[in-house]
């Protein structure tokens, strides 16, 4: 009963992130204050009041339209307030009460947040990717002073560093040689960052996989775009989604991957 409790816990709370989630997500791109302004509606801009903000429910119960305007309200807030809660429910189930879980919990609703962004806007905010980089290399500094390490599934911090650096600094050089030889951006610095991010908390060797699963999913989804729903070619297409979706799959399945990829290659007993 107690561990039903927790979840149910831990459920509601990350559903209420995912509220703030969605406020970060709106205002962002538009490089509005997020903390301290309230809630409103973003058609008639009138106050939303506790009751009409109620995670999941709210929206339900308006059935998807503001209160006061009526206008409809995305299904994309309770998504990603229930992608927030499962998320956090997850890592609770996988994890229990720890560090490590806590820290990644705070990574999935930067993860969130930047891919939904991305999706409609085509940029990966400063704001998030910058200090995420910070982070993930402050978690393995205390090493150096002797203080004890976050577990697994977290780097050694030669590796974070390492990660962080080669991930920035590897897609910085594809992009420029890209934009070089063929007179096209091929990839926004948002992309850049973002990949440093992701070494800075994962390790160097989790940028293999995300590279290469990344470019995958990306094509797939790409081709099934264009020939499908008719997308214009030339338009750009959000890496961000790809990368942020390919490294949370290497966190809990990375390395077993990896040992059967290299299975593969060794001379048969």
């Amino acid at each position: 009963m107690l561990h039903l409790y927790n979840e149910i816990i831990v459920f509601i709370v990350g559903a209420m992130v995912g509220s703030f989630l969605n406020v970060c997500i709106h205002r962002l791109p538009l490089e509005e204050e997020v903390v301290f302004t309230p809630s409103h509606c973003p058609h008639c801009n009138q106050a939303i009041h506790w009751w009409d903000n109620i995670p999941l429910l709210s929206w339900l119960a308006l059935r998807g339209r503001c209160r006061h305007c009526k206008q409809g309200i995305s299904l994309q807030y309770p998504l990603v307030e229930l992608s927030a809660a499962l998320l956090a429910l997850h890592l609770y189930l996988r994890f229990g009460l720890t560090w490590e879980a806590l820290a990644l919990v705070v990574l999935g609703f930067a993860f969130i947040v930047l891919t939904v962004i991305d999706l409609f806007h085509y940029i990966l905010p400063d704001v998030i990717t910058k200090p995420g980089i910070a982070i993930g290399l402050l978690f393995a500094t205390p090493a150096y002073f002797g203080l004890p390490l976050l577990g697994k599934p977290f780097p050694a911090p030669t590796d974070a560093w390492l990660g962080a650096l080669i991930g920035g600094g590897g897609l910085w050089s594809f992009a420029w040689l890209f934009e070089r030889f063929t007179g096209r951006e091929g990839m926004g610095m948002g992309d850049v960052k973002l990949l440093a991010l992701i070494g800075a908390w994962m390790g160097w060797q989790a940028l293999p996989f995300t590279l290469f699963a990344a470019s995958l999913l990306g094509s797939i989804v790409g081709v099934t775009w264009i020939l499908i729903w008719g997308r214009d070619r030339h338009l750009p297409i959000p890496f961000g989604p790809y990368l942020t979706i390919s490294s949370w799959v290497y966190i809990f399945v990375g390395p077993q991957v990896y040992h059967w990829y290299f299975n593969l290659f060794r001379p048969l007993a």
